[in-house]
């Protein structure tokens, strides 16, 4: 809707073409219904691609303060939450309905709900003995001079779909990656750039729940809705030291493993097989603490580590991760030996251990991979190698961290794309 409403204002003849009953499911949802439009502080550091510098040109092209300027002109009330987080004050409708009214604007076409079955490269001599070449029944995405062609080449681009043909000069995927299926989310866009030579980077789940095995899981799955702020970090990649993340947020313990924003923000660029850290207590020395507390205490262990730490993970924690040392939740803390409460503490501090998998694409908030962005023009989103084809959004290989960011891309990588178009 971005990409089609800044051409159509350009005066290109626009045709916008979903297989969904209702548009923009995932923009309903986010927020808890209200729409976690953007992050203010929304800049390349906050994205992961193979190319990193690839999103630059996109994001300082259209920035946070110009997609608010377009709330705010739509009289849409917003409100800042946690670390540069934008919502609407009422729903996330509100901005559903601004960007169709942007479309309206653009004069553009609605063909929804509308599946395309197949995706032809013709040239135009290769309309003259159909309806499209009288001219009669002819429809364009986006309407543009028909590029300088010998006749071998093929400039034009043959949609066959549920509701008819249609001939465009210009094409753009924006359909997004294969997160929340349940929404309609499909492979679409990779299964048209590897039909037209494209590479495409793995795509898997991000911003998603990281899982354990069972067995391995047992002992802390009743630990189910506990939460806490914690430190969760995922060692290097490579030996290059290049990958490794800290990301400092709350955590969440559920029935089949972690979740909250710290493991959502970690698991885009968790790998499978590596193990991770966590600092479970990082604002306290705790080691420190517990030694200072220790002369003469006769409180148990469990009461002292309860008084710091959610009572149920305290328990639990002392009952399985050290169960090394029977019965050390009801020892006197006075009575604990210092080695075993700096082993307590170090355990607490760094406790290690190797996700099993994710919870997958049904949980995840967005597809990590996607369209190769060596195939891309950064400035445009123009495939190199297929004049007139463009991917703009999720299906690109560019992800963005959770908090507003990925909205960001998909509203900076539209604009890019919609101001491009006809530029031939």
């Amino acid at each position: 809707m971005m990409a089609a409403a800044v051409a159509g204002q350009r005066g290109l003849r626009v045709a916008l073409l979903d297989h969904a009953e209702r548009l923009a499911e995932k923009i309903r949802i986010s927020g808890g219904g209200r729409c976690n439009f953007t992050n203010i502080g929304a800049g390349p550091a906050n994205f992961i691609s193979r190319n990193p510098h690839f999103c630059r040109s996109a994001l300082a092209g259209y920035t946070p303060r110009d997609f608010l300027d377009l709330v705010e002109r739509h009289g849409i009330a917003w409100h800042e939450k946690h670390k540069g987080q934008l919502f609407c004050d009422e729903s996330s409708e509100q901005i559903i309905e601004m960007l169709r009214a942007e479309c309206d604007a653009g004069r553009v076409a609605w063909r929804t709900p509308c599946t395309v079955r197949d995706i032809e490269r013709i040239g135009a001599d290769a309309l003259a003995d159909t309806p499209f070449g009288s001219g009669h029944g002819r429809d364009t995405l986006a309407r543009a001079a028909p590029p300088q062609q010998s006749g071998k080449d093929k400039g034009l681009f043959l949609l066959h779909t549920s509701r008819g043909e249609l001939v465009t000069h210009q094409l753009v995927l924006a359909t997004g990656g294969m997160a929340i299926p349940q929404l309609g989310a499909t492979d679409f866009a990779l299964g048209v750039a590897r039909q037209f030579g494209l590479k495409v980077v793995e795509p898997r789940p991000a911003l998603v729940p990281l899982t354990f095995d069972s067995a391995q899981w047992k002992p802390y799955a009743a630990l189910s809705g506990v939460a806490l702020e914690a430190k969760v970090s995922v060692a290097p990649a490579d030996s290059g030291g290049k990958g490794g993340m800290v990301i400092p947020e709350d955590l969440l313990f559920t029935h089949r493993g972690l979740s909250g924003p710290a493991i959502l923000q970690i698991s885009s660029y968790w790998n499978p097989g590596q193990p991770l850290s966590l600092d479970l207590a990082p604002e306290c020395d705790l080691a420190g603490a517990l030694l200072r507390a220790k002369p003469g205490n006769r409180q148990q262990l469990g009461t002292v580590l309860a008084g710091l730490w959610p009572r149920r993970l305290a328990e639990q924690w002392l009952a399985h991760a050290m169960a090394e040392v029977p019965g050390l939740s009801a020892m006197r803390l006075a009575d604990v030996p210092d080695k075993v409460l700096r082993r307590l503490a170090q355990a607490i501090h760094a406790w290690a251990l190797t996700p099993s998998g994710t919870a997958g694409y049904r949980k995840a908030e967005v597809m990590r991979g996607g369209v190769d962005t060596d195939g891309l023009n950064q400035k445009t989103m123009e495939a190199k190698s297929v004049p007139g084809l463009y991917f703009i959004g999720e299906a690109v290989d560019v992800t963005g961290w959770l908090g507003g960011y990925n909205f960001q891309w998909a509203w900076a990588s539209g604009v890019a794309c919609g101001r491009a178009l006809g530029r031939r």
